[in-house]
């Protein structure tokens, strides 16, 4: 017998399957890595003390759609978020979360309404020209502090509290 030369990757159709699987993969990836668009910083206030504060997750939705999009988020043992939106996408919503993920903060930006749930959307666009600071609408503004540092283009900063807090002041 003689030894065989073919001492690398598989020849004939084997090589062409592979070769075309290789560049199908590439062909569907293209479209996925142009889709992304801007980054967003996110930083989560507590709404009385104005206190930075680490989330257990960030849940990010999309253009007034309720799926959470957080595939591309980030965040940091500082408790800053990092998201890669689409980059289609114009309007922006966040919720934090606490107790690994269990519990949901209410946001301060909804402190007024008669149901503190509510979702407020804010313009991506403005976010990445401006920066925005959410409304800190937490005990009807008698304890409402800003953070000292104005938000930079691309990040978005909002006010919190624990359920059990904000309850007290929204009767």
């Amino acid at each position: 017998m003689t030894p065989s030369k073919n001492r690398g990757f598989a020849t004939g159709p084997w090589k062409t399957a592979g070769l075309v699987f290789l560049l199908g993969a590439a062909v569907f990836a293209a479209p996925l890595r142009a889709q992304a668009g801007p980054t967003i910083t996110i930083r989560m206030f507590d709404g009385r003390t104005a206190e930075p504060l680490t989330p257990s997750n960030l849940l990010v939705r999309i253009d007034h759609q309720d799926e959470i999009r957080n595939e591309s988020l980030h965040i940091g043992d500082d408790g800053v978020g990092q998201i890669t939106v689409p980059a289609s996408a114009t309007f922006f919503s966040v919720q934090g979360t606490f107790d690994n993920s269990m519990e949901i903060y209410f946001n301060c930006d909804a402190g007024m309404q008669k149901n503190a749930a509510t979702l407020h959307w804010y313009s991506i666009a403005e976010i990445l020209s401006t920066g925005v600071i959410a409304p800190n609408e937490c005990y009807k503004g008698k304890y409402e502090r800003n953070p000292r540092v104005n938000a930079k283009p691309g990040e978005f900063d909002f006010f919190v509290r624990k359920a059990s807090v904000t309850s007290q002041f929204l009767k």
